[in-house]
């Protein structure tokens, strides 16, 4: 029974909300990065880049006391407003390639995860989550939505594609090309129906933010443990999160880039696939996987398609079926020596937007040696690994949508 709830918004003005929005901090060059900062004061970077005020590098249990006071000053100076009454957001992104997501922005219960009622896919780390729950801790609010999806539920829909026939709060458009819409419900009645048909589901699913799902339930964890009057209503028994159903969640691969053949030559390193893959030479034809458990590899200026011998290779759990754990089981781990796939600097991954061209580009240039492309995992794969508790290897999917920070804040 996952319980999603309403919550009061703190938002940007309407007149500011393109200027306040912005990606992942990660996802910025240092010229892109420096750019927003100078030039745009109303950038929710500033609140996450607090030492820039000063042309200075902070870090740690500083940085987060300086990220609550930008905050507190962009409420201050009414940048940002909080709602009145608490809502459902109802958040619609079109992005520029025309992929549409709908979806409703709402306050996660942490005990369901607990629970295991949202489940996960990925594997977290242990220092990750703690350095997240102090900074939250700190801060005081959550202000990027975990991303959640739900299996495709038809009142649900409706309420949403009702809701957006009205006038939406915000609408902006980012350099990225990507149009982003954001509508309140607060109608009692339908939000009494909203939460009812979410009570029905007995499991939803992480597509998007392991990390900060396990940080916000150590928090409420830590925050209730040391609450005497503790009584479960307290806000920091949830987080936010932007639900959508299981129909609009874009699921793109990670291929996988080494840079050097583990002391191998490559007849050496073409005879040891053989023992598990039938191989093909595809010479310079650009060539990408069309099945499960066949795989596209550029090598030495030129392409191969490999397809698993599957009578080598067991298949016993929805994991072992997953071709990113195949590839990590037949080739990286045995024959190029890669154990660790979040730490070796010998391995990178590129997404599948990117496709088996970057590869090719980065592989001749010399910064790589070899290159892998796989197939999109889908979302029953997705699925079935989360419901028999297992976990797939780091970088096996890349999720949209990516969603802004600063556009709903849930302070706690």
């Amino acid at each position: 029974m996952a319980k999603i709830i309403p919550f009061k918004a703190v938002r940007p003005t309407r007149d500011k909300v393109s200027l306040v929005a912005s990606r992942s901090y990660q996802s910025y060059t240092q010229a892109e990065l420096e750019a927003r900062l100078d030039y745009n004061p109303f950038s929710f970077l500033h609140i996450i880049n607090p030492g820039y005020k000063y042309q200075k590098e902070v870090s740690g249990k500083k940085r987060y006391a300086l990220v609550r006071n930008r905050y507190l000053e962009f409420k201050e100076d009414h940048i940002f407003i909080q709602d009145e009454r608490p809502n459902y957001y109802i958040y619609k992104i079109v992005n520029r390639n025309g992929n549409e997501f709908s979806g409703i922005v709402a306050a996660v219960s942490a005990e369901d995860y607990e629970k295991d009622c949202i489940k996960k896919h990925e594997d977290t780390i242990e220092y990750r989550e703690n350095i997240f729950k102090d900074y939250l801790k700190t801060v005081g609010f959550n202000a990027e939505p975990v991303l959640l999806t739900y299996p495709d539920n038809t009142t649900i829909t409706g309420i949403i594609k009702k809701t957006q026939q009205e006038r939406a709060e915000f609408e902006f458009t980012t350099t990225y090309r990507d149009t982003h819409y954001l509508w309140l419900l607060n109608h009692s009645k339908t939000i009494d129906i909203i939460k009812h048909e979410f009570e029905k589901m007995k499991t939803i699913y992480i597509a998007d933010g392991h990390h900060r799902s396990a940080s916000s339930y150590l928090l409420a964890k830590e925050l209730k443990a040391s609450n005497k009057n503790h009584k479960g209503d307290e806000a920091y028994n949830y987080f936010m999160s932007y639900l959508i159903p299981e129909s609009e969640l874009k699921i793109y691969e990670f291929n996988r880039i080494i840079k050097d053949l583990n002391g191998l030559t490559k007849e050496e390193f073409l005879i040891k696939l053989d023992t598990i893959f039938r191989i093909e030479n595809r010479g310079y034809t650009l060539y990408r996987p069309t099945r499960k458990h066949h795989f596209s590899m550029y090598l030495d200026g030129e392409f191969y398609s490999l397809y698993l011998r599957k009578h080598n290779y067991n298949i016993e759990t929805s994991l072992d079926a997953l071709d990113a754990q195949i590839l990590f089981k037949t080739i990286l781990e045995p024959i190029l020596g890669i154990t660790n796939l979040r730490n070796d600097k010998r391995i990178h991954y590129t997404y599948g937007k990117e496709g088996m061209v970057t590869i090719k580009s980065k592989i001749d240039q010399g910064e790589f040696v070899v290159g892998f492309g796989l197939l999109p995992i889908t979302i029953e794969e997705m699925k079935a690994i989360a419901n028999e508790g297992l976990r797939m290897p780091p970088k096996s999917t890349f999720i949209e949508p990516k969603l802004r920070s600063g556009v709903t804040i849930y302070e706690f």
